[in-house]
């Protein structure tokens, strides 16, 4: 459940409530989005301080966004020196127009025996059917611990480019064309 603690909302001035967030995560595009075959795409600063991006399978549990790695990984080392976190999920040509769900947030990390059920269904979204059984046998025999990454959402914006598109582009054809 999302705590009752408000956010800067960076654009517009305010502040961001859970229930702004859990509005935003239950829109329809959102949820497409989430639920699709597309990788999310992690933004996050890494120990040297340099930006680092990745596409990565990810399941949306009802609160967090929800990723799996292994212990060892340089994100897991960068995300516990700076939980801070971006996440776009966006749709592929040759969907018109482009949708996509923006997030910031905070990561969880939790070290789990095994492999976690999130990861097994966010990895099954980008899997071929008929190399999921294999895919998953190897994970199941790979991993002993697994890290659990749960990014909470602090932020969200969607764009599906018919009602909802960046700001500054909405600004800009204000400026340019007169309000509608």
């Amino acid at each position: 459940m999302l705590e009752a603690t408000y956010f800067l909302r960076s654009e517009e001035g305010g502040l961001v409530t859970p229930d702004e967030i859990r509005t935003a995560m239950a829109d329809p595009v959102a949820q497409r989005l989430l639920q699709s075959a597309n990788p999310a795409r992690l933004a996050y600063v890494a120990p040297d301080g340099t930006p680092r991006v990745i596409p990565i399978g990810f399941e949306w549990d009802g609160t967090s966004i929800v990723l799996g790695t292994i212990p060892t990984s340089a994100k897991v080392a960068a995300l516990k020196a700076n939980p801070a976190v971006a996440i776009t999920i966006d749709t592929s040509p040759p969907t018109w127009p482009p949708n996509a769900l923006l997030i910031r947030g905070t990561a969880t990390l939790t070290d789990v025996d095994g492999v976690f059920p999130e990861y097994v269904e966010g990895a099954r979204k980008v899997t071929p059917a008929d190399a999921f059984p294999e895919w998953e046998a190897g994970v199941n025999a790979l991993y002993d611990t697994m890290t659990r990454i749960d990014i909470t959402p602090t932020w969200v914006k969607i764009h599906d480019f018919e009602t909802r598109i960046p700001q500054a582009v909405e600004d800009l054809a204000k400026a340019k064309f007169g309000a509608s």
